[in-house]
């Protein structure tokens, strides 16, 4: 009998339009070839070579692939999803950068930003010359953002910023950076060159996930900023929660890659492993966990793609992004550490990806909202009451 792969199993390609197919083909071709060889060493060694990784990027044009001019690709979402799943089958560390990218600082530019603004930006993050990063989470905020101590000042015509932020991907090796501050009108973003005096922005090192990715603080003492470095259209929290809604949509899929190739990874393994003279693979006990790893892979894809569709018709909601956010990952997580049981011991070294997949999804299972806060939106979408105070 020939054997099938998980996602073989529930027809996914046929649910896939030819266009979307192809740009997710290309971006697995040059990812097998260009990244995945290398990306355990930069895991091992916590780097990222994001600069040159960034133009390879552009080059596919997978920068800000959804967004419509400047530039930008003008993809469906779908297709956007299904290159964040290939990116994360890599590793989730690669699709952060291009999450953040595209996502966030991109995004809020495009749907916050002047027209000076994005033609500033836009083409050049867009190519992977420029890089971004996004400003929101404290250190002691990051659930309640309504919370933030960042402020701006108008002194004049100019605004002074004062705070910092926490858990920043890109931010070290970003060229602009969009944060969010409170000021005397409600929280309003803007667009900061990282040249500009008084920015800063500390790589965080000692990283037992996503190692493979920049993460840093932003440190904002006195930053002055033309008043042209506010996006005009933000007021509000609905702005930076629009662009978090946004790269969750990109994590619905992306974690899955991250599942998907654990679960590749170790049909291979229990293929050829053997135990008491035959193959792992051939035990009950291996099948069993198999089989319902495919189950909640194939789910998860098919959930994913729903809300693909759902979003190409622009008629996708926060709480059914929160669903898919929620399911996915903590599925995804799921799989991964199951992997690692199969694959013993084998399944702690570098020399395959399981364990690294499940701790970087043990962050992906943080950030972009937490679990828990993905409980309560859902909950509240049920109910009608908010639990969140």
């Amino acid at each position: 009998m020939a054997t099938q792969t998980p996602l073989g199993l529930f027809g996914v390609e046929a649910l896939i339009d030819p266009e979307d197919r192809a740009i997710r083909d290309a971006a697995r071709a040059v990812l097998d070839t260009r990244v995945r060889p290398h990306i355990a060493q930069w895991y091992e060694s916590g780097t990222l070579p994001a600069r040159e990784l960034a133009r390879e990027l552009g080059d596919l044009g997978l920068l800000g692939m959804h967004l419509e001019g400047y530039g930008c690709a003008g993809t469906s979402a779908t297709a956007y999803g299904l290159a964040c799943l290939e990116l994360e089958a890599v590793d989730s560390g690669v699709r952060s950068l291009v999450s953040v990218q595209g996502s966030l600082a991109m995004f809020a530019i495009h749907r916050w930003g002047s027209e000076e603004q994005k033609q500033e930006w836009l083409p050049r993050m867009a190519t992977g010359e420029a890089i971004g990063c996004f400003g929101l989470t404290e250190p002691d905020f990051g659930s309640n953002p309504a919370g933030m101590r960042t402020y701006a000042v108008r002194d004049g015509s100019d605004w002074v910023l004062r705070g910092s932020k926490m858990w920043i991907t890109n931010g070290s090796i970003a060229d602009v950076a969009v944060v969010w501050a409170a000021t005397d009108e409600g929280i309003r973003g803007f667009v900061v060159p990282t040249d500009t005096p008084g920015f800063s922005a500390p790589a965080i090192k000692g990283k037992l996930s996503l190692r493979a990715s920049v993460t840093s603080e932003l440190v904002l003492d006195d930053v002055r900023l033309p008043g042209s470095a506010l996006m005009p259209l933000a007021k509000g929290l609905s702005g930076p929660l629009s662009c978090l809604n946004e790269a969750r949509y990109g994590i619905v899929f992306g974690a899955l890659g991250a599942a998907r190739d654990s679960l590749e990874v170790t049909l291979d393994y229990v293929a050829s492993r053997e135990i008491f003279d035959k193959p792992l693979a051939a035990y009950q006990l291996t099948q069993a966990k198999l089989a319902d790893m495919t189950l909640e892979l194939g789910k998860g894809m098919l959930l994913a793609l729903h809300l693909g569709r759902l979003k190409d018709a622009g008629v996708v909601r926060p709480e059914q992004i929160s669903l898919g956010k929620l399911n996915n990952v903590r599925e995804s997580l799921a799989i991964a550490r199951e992997c690692r049981t199969l694959l013993g011991a084998n399944g702690i070294t570098l020399d395959y990806s399981v364990l690294r997949h499940a701790n970087n999804l043990e962050s992906v299972l943080t950030y972009e909202g937490t679990s828990e806060v993905h409980q309560l939106v859902i909950g509240q979408a049920l109910t009608g009451e908010s639990a969140f105070r």
